[in-house]
């Protein structure tokens, strides 16, 4: 599946300086790194979790009552998630144009609200805690692909505790896990752990900014401010 190209070039050469011939340096050409066959690669059925029919099934309601923008009832979008599988708890809201990969493998708890364009790409599970924000055009994917042998499909569930608040166009990667109460700044790419009650963000070099609830601050954070997002 793997193609290589070995060339090279001379590395060296002569050049007249004077009256003498010298080495000279020359500029190595890189060998042409391997392209992966996509035609020989594994496909992503195996982390369906249901029979063809139902996926193709749940697409078209997707479309229909998740998605459209024109649906504006997140309790017709809620009990259509509930029909093909998901766990969702009671007095959550959700906005439209959200999307929702596999909906047998989202667990949402109590009073979470998922904002508009937020996209579940769940091809493994995602579990949200109970009083969670997650904000508009926000990014969830658990997948990933071995990049360097088949581009075979590579799947890990994300989970996000209690009373978290992802902001604006955040993207989850598979594996994360973020704490309670935790605060993701708008537009950055969480991979791993977020302690609880931590500030996290910056969207080109992410890290932890500080805690969201103080002692000093009357849990209002440090300097009783909001954020956007």
């Amino acid at each position: 599946m793997l193609q290589h190209d070995r060339s090279t070039a001379p590395r060296t050469g002569k050049q007249q300086i004077g009256n003498s011939p010298v080495d000279v340096p020359q500029p190595t050409r890189r060998r042409r790194p391997p392209v992966i066959d996509l035609s020989r690669a594994p496909g992503a059925g195996e982390a369906w979790g249901r029979p063809r029919a139902v996926v193709y099934l749940w697409s078209a309601c997707e479309l229909l009552f998740v998605t459209n923008p024109w649906q504006i009832s997140s309790r017709l979008r809620v009990s259509v998630l509930r029909a093909f599988g998901a766990e969702i708890a009671e007095g959550v809201i959700f906005r439209p144009r959200t999307r929702v990969k596999s909906p047998w493998k989202l667990h949402i708890g109590e009073r979470t609200w998922i904002g508009e364009g937020v996209w579940f790409h769940n091809q493994d599970h995602v579990y949200v805690g109970a009083d969670v924000v997650i904000s508009q055009e926000t990014f969830l994917t658990t997948g990933s692909h071995r990049v360097r042998t088949d581009m075979g499909l590579i799947t890990s569930p994300i989970r996000i505790g209690d009373g978290a608040w992802l902001t604006s166009r955040c993207m989850v990667l598979g594996g994360s896990q973020i704490g309670e109460s935790a605060v993701v700044q708008p537009m950055t790419v969480v991979k791993g752990t977020i302690e609880p009650n931590r500030v996290y963000g910056n969207p080109v070099q992410p890290g932890e900014l500080g805690e969201r609830f103080t002692e000093e601050t009357g849990g209002t954070g440090a300097d009783g401010s909001g954020l956007q997002g």
